[in-house]
This record gives structure tokens, C-alpha cells and sequence, in this order.
């Protein structure tokens, strides 16, 4: 069954992981995906391990984890478009591309024509999708910006850590490059924007996308609770600012999670922990009341949770309609059931190492389902079929670049 998108053709000039990310998914959804990597190097992610995937005997190969996470359904061409030979490569490909794909500096491909003013003239149908650090204009454009700086800068890390009262304290990013992963999804959003409109008007158009600008605006809630007050969110350690219990409290063998959105559930909660009274107690009964009294509330509550085990507090609060759930480990998350149900991890062939394994896309789609058809791919894996395909090389064409280091 055709995926949605493959009608779709994109050029990803993209590296590391904001980028590719974006390129992952509309390679999912059934695009041609066409990786551009640096003769020689490659996307810098490929570098960036241990660890590494191991081939069939044990042994690393040059693949590192982390650019597995987001470069497969894609193919890899390596084009050195700092040279002449390079640049013609990549306008050739343009004006049989849907969609492109950049996160160099602001200006950064201008110098070698390979911007949206100079392509759009090749192809006036082109989605161009940029990916920065802070976005085409303003004082801070020519900044590169990466996941971290973003995360202080933008306000994350103001929010995520224990709270200044506490042992621990201090600013801590979160744990995975999310800001990176955000960025993907809204590119993602926007180039398929891009393409509705272009169904409609037959134009292309230029997608600015900045992490700063995504950081900012993923700051949900705490940025309303900022800009409704004028005072600033602190770190809170697990706690929610506007709901309570809404956090983590420790049990007989470890620790487990309490999300009580509303009242009804706070008092089904009260009657499994066997603190009925609590309910009707004024300064517990709603969730304003417990807002403004959590640090009454929270010591009763840890010093009820300490005696059942994890499991057992889970199992009770299920059964009694009290959402809650465990800590796990990435070893307990790909062992739960419902991660096993839902295919979550998933594995792809590979010429290195047989297999390749993957993270399932979180899209389901009933008539047009996402497919896994390309493990990510080695550098410059398909540069000599791609070329011949799309732009006719014959092989002394293609021998003859190769040579001068082009390709």
C-alpha cells in the first residue's frame, strides 16, 4: 500500500538531528528521501558514539547509534556542493524535488547558490525548509544554536530540576535532545502545510523554522502562568505548578508516579491509601485547596506510599480509576507489555549487521500506514544508482567525479 507522501520527493541537506528528524518522518510517511552527506565524513551524528552498531560477529561497525535514530527510508548521495561540479549536482536534483531540507547558518548556502531565492527560480513549486538556531532575522540570527544553549536559553532548564529548597538543586536539561525533536515535528507540520498550499496555489514557499522559536513555544502552561501573572515559574523537582498530588512519591522498593487530575480521582486515591478523611478536609477537598497547601499534603502522602511496593500501589490505584504508573528504565520500557503490543521496537535489515533496530513511528495510519522500507543508510550508499536514475549519469561520468572528489 502506497504511503501518504509518495508522491513526494525531498532533498535533505540536513545533519545532526532537528533536520533528519524532520526527514525521518516524511520518509516514513512514504517520501523519497534523498540524504546529501559530505564526501568522506557524512552527517556528523555518524561520528558521534560509542555506541556503535555491532555487525553479526560482535564487533562496532562505523554506524553510530545516535545517527541511526534518525536517518532511515532515506537514501544517501555524497555531493561536495562547495565545488562548481557540486553545486550544478544539487540544481539538477532541485527541480525534481518536492521539498528541501537545510539547517546550515543563516547566508550559509548563498554562497553557493543553493539558496531559496536562487533555487525557487530552478523550481518555483520548492518547499525550502530552513532549520536554525534562531531564525532568518533578528540580533540573533547569525548564531549557531544547539539543543542545550536552547534549553537554558529559552527557558527549559529554569523549569526542570529540584527546586532551590531542596539538596540537588540547580537548572538540569532534559534528558534526550528534545528541543532538536520538537523542531523536526513542527518542520514536519510545516511542510505539510507547505504541500496542502501548494495543491491549492501551485506555488512553493520558504518554511523559516528556528529552535528557539519551538522552545519558546512548547513552554505551554508555564509560559501562560508566567505571562497571566507576571511572575516567573521556579523548578518544582517532579511537582506540577497547578495540579496536586501531580508528582512522584516513594514506595517500598522504589517510586511511583501520581497524576490526579481532578478531585473525584483525589478522593478515589484517599480511599485506596486509607486516608478517607482527606477528601473532605477543607484544605485537601479541591484542587485549589491542595495548590495551596501541598506542602502540608505531600509529607502525609510519602508517609503513606512508603509502605506498599510499586506494583502494589499500581495495581490498587488501576483497579480504584487513579492514573498512575512506575519509573522505568529504558530495559523496563522496551520489556513492558503495551511497548511489546504496540511494536515500538522494530527491526530492519542491514548490510553491516544483518540487522538494524529501530523505534517504531508513533503514527498509525488506517489507510496509508507508515513503512519501514530502508535501514539508514551507509554513506553515500546510493550516490552512483541516484545519479544515473535522476540525471542520467552514465558510469564515466560518475568515475570521473568521483575522481575529482566531488561525489
Amino acid at each position: 500500500m502506497p504511503g501518504a507522501l509518495s508522491h513526494i520527493r525531498v532533498l535533505d541537506l540536513s545533519r545532526v538531528l532537528a533536520g533528519p528528524w524532520c526527514g525521518q518522518i516524511l520518509g516514513d510517511l512514504g517520501a523519497e528521501v534523498i540524504k546529501v552527506e559530505r564526501p568522506g565524513t557524512g552527517d556528523d551524528t555518524r561520528h558521534w558514539g560509542p555506541p556503535y552498531l555491532q555487525d553479526q560477529h560482535g564487533e562496532n561497525t562505523l554506524e553510530a547509534a545516535y545517527y541511526l535514530t534518525a536517518n532511515r527510508n532515506k537514501q544517501s548521495l555524497t555531493v561536495d556542493f562547495t565545488r562548481p561540479e557540486g553545486q550544478l549536482i544539487i540544481r539538477e536534483l532541485v527541480a525534481q524535488c518536492d521539498v528541501l531540507l537545510e539547517n546550515f547558518k543563516v547566508g550559509g548556502l548563498a554562497a553557493y547558490g543553493l539558496d531559496y531565492a536562487s533555487l525557487k527560480e530552478i523550481n518555483p513549486r520548492l518547499i525550502y525548509c530552513s532549520i536554525t538556531g534562531f531564525g532568518q532575522d533578528g540580533p540573533y540570527a547569525t548564531r549557531a544554536g544547539y539543543d542545550f544553549m536552547i534549553q537554558g536559553l529559552g527557558g527549559l532548564m529554569s523549569l526542570t530540576g529540584r527546586s532551590d529548597a531542596e539538596e540537588g538543586a540547580g537548572p538540569v536539561k532534559v534528558g534526550v535532545a528534545l528541543t532538536d525533536i520538537l523542531t523536526g515535528l513542527y518542520a514536519t507540520v510545516g511542510v505539510l502545510a507547505a504541500l496542502a498550499h501548494r495543491e491549492r496555489s501551485g506555488e512553493g514557499q520558504h518554511i523559516d523554522t528556528a529552535l528557539l522559536d519551538v522552545q519558546v513555544a512548547c513552554l505551554g502552561n508555564q509560559a501562560l502562568n508566567y505571562l497571566t501573572t507576571g511572575v516567573a515559574p521556579k523548578r518544582m523537582g517532579n511537582a506540577h505548578p497547578n495540579i496536586v498530588p501531580y508528582q512522584d512519591f516513594p514506595t517500598a522498593d522504589g517510586d511511583i508516579i501520581l497524576t490526579v487530575g481532578n478531585d473525584g480521582q483525589f478522593r478515589k486515591f484517599c480511599e485506596v491509601a486509607g486516608r478517607p478523611e482527606w477528601a473532605t478536609d477543607p484544605c485537601f477537598a479541591t484542587n485549589r485547596a491542595r495548590v495551596a497547601h501541598r506542602a502540608e499534603l505531600i509529607p502525609l502522602i510519602r508517609q503513606v506510599t512508603v509502605f506498599r511496593t510499586t506494583a502494589e500501589w499500581v495495581g490498587a490505584l488501576e483497579q480504584a480509576g487513579v492514573p498512575c504508573g512506575p519509573i522505568n528504565d529504558l530495559a523496563q520500557v522496551f520489556a513492558d507489555p503495551q511497548v511489546q503490543h504496540r511494536g515500538l521496537n522494530v527491526e530492519m535489515s542491514h548490510p553491516l549487521a544483518g540487522r538494524v533496530p529501530q523505534v517504531a513511528s508513533p503514527l498509525r495510519l488506517s489507510a496509508s500506514p507508515v513503512d519501514y522500507r530502508m535501514p539508514p543508510p551507509l554513506l553515500g550508499e546510493h550516490s552512483e544508482a541516484l545519479l544515473q536514475r535522476l540525471l542520467g549519469m552514465n558510469d564515466e561520468q560518475i568515475a570521473g567525479l568521483r575522481a575529482a572528489g566531488v561525489i
